[in-house]
């Protein structure tokens, strides 16, 4: 567990972190990136962080993948690689610097190491997990394919590396329906999200899908009466949800799709209201390359991915500390279905 007092003692001594007005105003192309939902004098406080870390970057070697519900001072102001799970995955490996820091979850930082073996892989915080990740074991994987003889196991990229070696193959949300109905088998399992493949099963009924009862603590407490409630206040709201949201959700909005695929629909339609149904900091990421659309609504947020901060990045970076280590055997069984899902997603295009 990180010692914060000896932590932020540690960097005052190496580095000038106190707020500053003139950097900030210096550093106005970082800021402009993020000024609808960052105030300039809010950003004075990020500023020394993000100066500290980017420059850390280039004397370690090092790069930043960022997910897409990273604060806006980490997406817009250090990472190098923004995305949703698979974007992540396919950018890590093309990754040429040495050091890899993972801004997500732990599930993202193994994903990482999986496919860069011989790189170091830093997480800022080891305690970033996943609600997701820790529902399902490779021992429950075993007890689906007992229960399902013959079918395949489709795991969202949400696992361990434990789970990601017991399957067939990974999913994200971007490409589960997908590499669903890609499955030579008439019944597929998916794992550990039961509402997103749930949601898969309508839009693939050719396949029989069955499912591990897994849920993600953000996604799951959207409730359809929440949506149809806003909606009756805000009926000239576009609504838009995760898959990862219970059936009855997606069905109260008008578009459902995965992180990536809720940016693009926004940027496409550029809708004059819109209410993302998912992690808060989608919306802010967004906010400023879409001048013209007004986000509105309630979101919850990931306390998980709440746990990287720019101080534990630099850190991170500073000392070479909370490295992530996969065992050799696991991931190497492992990187064959995370390289499937990814060999896959580029023959159907995706």
């Amino acid at each position: 567990m990180l010692d914060l007092t000896t932590m932020r003692a540690t960097l005052a001594e190496t580095y000038d972190l106190a707020p500053s007005m003139t950097l900030a105003e210096e550093m106005r192309e970082i800021h402009a990136r993020m000024d609808r939902v960052v105030p300039l004098p809010d950003f004075a406080r990020y500023a020394p962080y993000i100066r500290a870390i980017n420059q850390l970057k280039r004397e370690k070697d090092a790069v930043i993948l960022a997910h897409n519900y990273m604060t806006p001072e980490i997406y817009h102001g250090v990472s190098d690689v923004v995305g949703d799970s698979l974007q992540l995955a396919i950018e890590a490996t093309k990754v040429e610097a040495g050091t890899i820091v993972q801004c997500g979850v732990h599930f993202m930082a193994e994903t990482s190491k999986i496919l860069n073996p011989s790189k170091t892989v830093l997480i800022p915080d080891m305690k970033a997990g996943c609600s997701l990740a820790e529902s399902i074991t490779a021992e429950g994987i075993a007890q689906m394919r007992a229960k399902y003889p013959g079918a395949p196991v489709v795991s969202y990229v949400n696992t361990t590396a434990e789970v990601k070696a017991a399957s067939d193959i990974c999913c994200t949300s971007s490409n589960a329906a997908q590499i669903v109905a890609a499955m030579e088998s008439d019944t597929v399992i998916m794992t550990p999200d039961q509402y997103l493949a749930q949601n898969v099963a309508r839009d693939v009924p050719q396949k029989k899908v069955v499912w591990w009862e897994g849920s993600c603590i953000v996604h799951e407490q959207y409730t359809a009466r929440d949506i149809e409630d806003f909606r009756a206040i805000h009926p000239d709201t576009t609504i838009i949800a995760h898959p990862e949201c219970p059936p009855d959700v997606v069905d109260a909005c008008d578009f459902s799709g995965s992180t990536s695929g809720i940016i693009k629909y926004v940027t496409d339609h550029k809708p004059a209201k819109a209410m993302l149904v998912t992690e808060c900091s989608m919306a802010s990421n967004i906010s400023d390359a879409l001048p013209e659309v007004e986000f509105t609504g309630p979101c919850n947020m990931c306390p998980y991915m709440k746990k990287i901060t720019l101080e534990k990045i630099l850190w991170s970076l500073h000392t070479g500390t909370e490295e992530v280590i996969v065992d050799p055997i696991v991931a190497k069984k492992a990187r064959v279905a995370v390289e499937r899902m990814i060999d896959l997603s580029r023959k159907l295009g995706l």
